[in-house]
């Protein structure tokens, strides 16, 4: 099982770390000791969970664009990180209909701009790229995809997430491959769920805002299937790959973190199981909204790190989402945030 106490007394640099994969990601690492610099944009939602997970004054802060490679390599100069981990990124499908040149800018570009920061550092010795299950090209079929299948995202979001994936490969393969580079991974993961999470277009924010308010939840397509799962998944696993590769850089390669088969739902399976975990008559209706293409059915073959690390989910899907429901109700409540997170990361760690 990984340890997070490797981390102590690690120099990290996290982009992204404002955002709800990031708030969790570092406060893993504040809470184990780890000399954290995150670089980002302002969180991306109010309420946020950044600012509620209690990392004021315990990490280093810097508030940029990942598209300006001037001020990112100052805060990243001036952090000297030893273990890199890129997640900053415009996130949302929709969204990238909306404005494909700055979902364009931020996930390729931004990739360019951290891979040369950690082209030209001599104390990066871990690289971790995240990009998302949705670079794959997407041929609807049932089985999950691997990760020697082609790239070839459909949509705005996730076509620059393929060519996120392909930048990192260009730039390991040009400028990588001595024995005294830094080693490069990338990990694709699935839909990530969680407390915290307030984005827009994302089933389970949409549920626990009709929770909140008492209202009926709107489902756009409960027949698609997706690789859902809680966020400590990804995040946990994203941490065992940056921390193996900086001990044996044979570990560096291409990995896919998603859910076994049998946690792989429809949206409105896994709103069905929101409604009985949250319970107090909540209820669900069946409304698309006309939307843009997004794809029916996508599943990942998590085999590799699995043989390479002997990883496994810890969490099903009913454990999931009885932690959502569980970190809502202590938000709802006025509870203090960090120790709820802090409770559910050690509840996950000790498994």
């Amino acid at each position: 099982m990984f340890d997070p106490e490797f981390y102590r007394g690690k120099k990290v640099f996290l982009t992204g770390h404002t955002g709800f994969k990031g708030s969790w990601m570092s406060r893993i690492l504040v809470t184990h000791g780890a000399i954290l610099t995150g670089y980002s944009l302002e969180a991306p939602t109010s309420p946020n969970l950044f600012e509620m997970a209690g990392l004021e004054g315990k990490m280093t802060s810097v508030i940029g664009d990942i598209r300006d490679l001037a001020t990112l390599k100052k805060a990243f100069d001036e952090a000297k990180p030893e273990i890199v981990i890129h997640m900053a990124a415009q996130p949302i499908v929709r969204d990238s209909y909306k404005d494909p040149v700055y979902t364009y800018e931020t996930n390729v570009m931004g990739t360019v701009n951290i891979l040369e920061c950690v082209r030209l550092s001599d104390t990066v010795k871990s690289f971790l790229n995240v990009t998302t299950d949705k670079v794959y090209k997407n041929n609807e079929w049932e089985w999950g995809y691997r990760e020697n299948e082609p790239l070839d995202g459909f949509d705005p979001y996730s076509n620059s997430k393929s060519c996120s994936e392909l930048v990192t490969h260009s730039y390991k393969n040009s400028f990588f491959e001595n024995n005294d580079s830094p080693a490069i991974s990338t990990a694709r993961a699935g839909n990530v769920i969680g407390g915290g999470d307030f984005a827009n277009d994302r089933i389970i924010p949409d549920c626990v805002r009709a929770a909140l308010k008492g209202e009926t939840i709107t489902v756009r397509n409960p027949y698609s299937t997706r690789p859902y799962q809680h966020v400590l998944e990804p995040v946990m696993a994203y941490l065992m790959i940056a921390a193996a590769q900086y001990e044996d850089k044979s570990k560096a390669s291409w990995y896919n973190v998603g859910p076994d088969d049998c946690d792989c739902v429809t949206t409105g399976e896994i709103t069905d199981m929101f409604c009985k975990s949250w319970g107090e008559g909540m209820t669900w209706i069946n409304k698309a909204d006309g939307g843009p293409h997004e794809a029916n059915f996508l599943k990942l073959d998590s085999s590799k790190i699995k043989t390479v690390f002997g990883w496994k989910p810890t969490w099903h899907m009913d454990e999931t989402i009885r932690r959502v429901t569980e970190w809502t109700r202590a938000y709802r409540d006025g509870e203090d945030i960090a120790a709820v997170m802090d409770k559910q990361i050690n509840d996950f760690i000790n498994g």
